[in-house]
């Protein structure tokens, strides 16, 4: 074996020292160090993929992301939104009152999924607004992938909008209006138009992001690309039995009740 000069040799060892820091800042450029995915490929009611959703934050101890389709074509609105706003849509779509904040939301050919951060991981505590717009940088990122060029709205574009007083503070909170065509601040833009915005909701057990992507091209694995801008260490799992029981009780008691949709 040849022998290495001193100086050489730590130069060597300066140079893998640097590619492992550089490694390790890659690292932390994704918003979550692990990342459980989950794709539901069977078909929902609207209130049992609100039920999945926080049956999981329940139960989840590391972040994860579920991408989910529907039963019927649906609408969803936010937890303060109003019935009356919704109501004329009964007899045509699967209605549901979201648990997160948010506007008026039509489900049915969108790419859909939820994002779960337990209480005790780090990300759990940023601020809502900048888990939003991190996630939605990701969301880009993903999206820049697959040759679509899409930006997160900032100060500029914000300013142009005029969407409900609530919704402009940050972007997730709640009114009557149609999420889609009232773009605010750190939603997902594509020429001017918005394509991907979501809703939160933040307890003790963690934080649950709900959000929508649509009027774009969502094939492309854009849900795979998705969930590896997220994070460089993702697994695949499904929803178990345990977590099911429990998301078939949340529809029953809650989601599923006339109570829970006329709540206001």
């Amino acid at each position: 074996m040849p022998v290495i000069p001193s100086g050489v040799q730590e130069s060597l060892d300066i140079s893998e020292t640097a590619r492992a820091v550089s490694a390790s800042l890659d690292m932390t450029k994704k918003l979550f160090g692990i990342l459980e995915v989950y794709h539901d490929q069977r078909a929902h009611s609207a209130a049992m993929n609100m039920a999945i959703d926080e049956a999981l934050l329940e139960c989840l101890t590391v972040p994860a992301i579920r991408f989910y389709r529907w039963q019927s074509p649906a609408l969803s609105f936010g937890y303060f939104g109003r019935f009356a706003d919704v109501a004329n849509y009964k007899g045509n779509r699967d209605l549901v009152r979201r648990w997160t904040g948010g506007g008026i939301v039509f489900h049915g050919e969108d790419l859909t999924y939820s994002i779960l951060v337990p209480a005790s991981d780090a990300t759990f505590a940023e601020s809502s607004m900048w888990i939003y717009e991190n996630i939605h940088r990701a969301l880009c990122d993903a999206l820049g992938e697959t040759g679509q060029h899409a930006i997160v709205a900032g100060g500029d574009d914000f300013g142009r909008f005029s969407p409900p007083i609530a919704a402009r503070r940050a972007g997730i909170s709640d009114a009557g209006y149609n999420c889609f065509t009232t773009p605010v601040r750190a939603d997902v833009m594509i020429d001017g138009r918005k394509v991907a915005g979501a809703a939160q909701r933040r307890t003790r057990r963690g934080l649950l992001q709900q959000g929508s992507i649509q009027g774009i091209d969502i094939g492309n694995g854009l849900a795979q690309r998705f969930a590896r801008a997220l994070s460089a260490n993702c697994c695949e799992r499904k929803v178990d039995e345990e977590i099911l029981k429990l998301a078939q009780k949340l529809a029953q008691q809650k989601y599923g009740t006339e109570s829970w949709l006329r709540k206001r």
